[in-house]
């Protein structure tokens, strides 16, 4: 599957960093799943995928509900995420998602907008040596509420000095896509076939 990249140009482009310039959730996996099998608990894989988007913490609540767990929310978040730098220098790129950032690269301005935490942000970006592409990287310790809410990308925007309806977001789960409609962007989303997950 083709991902329909933008014919038009927008005054800002913004881009969801896991899985979707950052081929980063088959690492997201693997430490969620070390650290629920250290828990007692499990987070099946279709589960995890249909779950793109969702802020950590909210993820463990809900898989206390569903599974009958009573898991401690920032111990579990904190385990799980020093599993994922633990494997982040083998992170890799979306590479066509990658190709247009650079190819629109000093065109017009570029953000990050992400719902994950800004350590492995910005420690996925470094890993792949592509920060100083972007005039502005928000993370989830930036604004109130997280995806589907807009709230990522109208900060986004604003940082770039964009107004949101001249923006395009770039996304790859159901969740981003309502973010960004929430935000009256338009979007491109990424589909599963472009990220190496089998």
């Amino acid at each position: 599957m083709d991902i329909a990249f933008p014919t038009r140009r927008f005054g800002g482009y913004i881009f969801d960093c896991d899985g979707t310039i950052a081929d980063t959730m088959p690492l997201h996996f693997r430490a969620w799943t070390r650290a629920m099998e250290e828990c007692g608990g499990q987070f099946p894989e279709e589960l995890f995928y249909s779950w793109g988007g969702k802020p950590t913490g909210i993820i463990v609540g809900e898989l206390n509900a569903m599974f009958g767990l009573s898991l401690e929310v920032e111990k579990t978040v904190r385990r799980k995420e020093d599993y994922y730098l633990s494997l982040v220098s083998e992170v890799t790129p979306v590479q066509p998602v990658l190709d247009f950032a650079k190819s629109i690269h000093g065109a017009a301005p570029m953000a990050i907008a992400s719902g994950g935490h800004r350590e492995l942000v910005e420690a996925s970006l470094s890993a792949l040596g592509i920060t100083e592409l972007f005039g502005a990287v928000v993370c989830a310790e930036d604004y109130a509420n997280g995806k589907p809410a807009p709230d990522a990308f109208l900060e986004a925007a604003r940082r770039l000095g964009v107004p949101p309806e001249d923006c395009v977001v770039f996304e790859d789960s159901p969740t981003g896509i309502a973010a960004a409609e929430a935000a009256g962007m338009a979007h491109v989303f990424v589909p599963t076939a472009m990220r190496g997950r089998g």
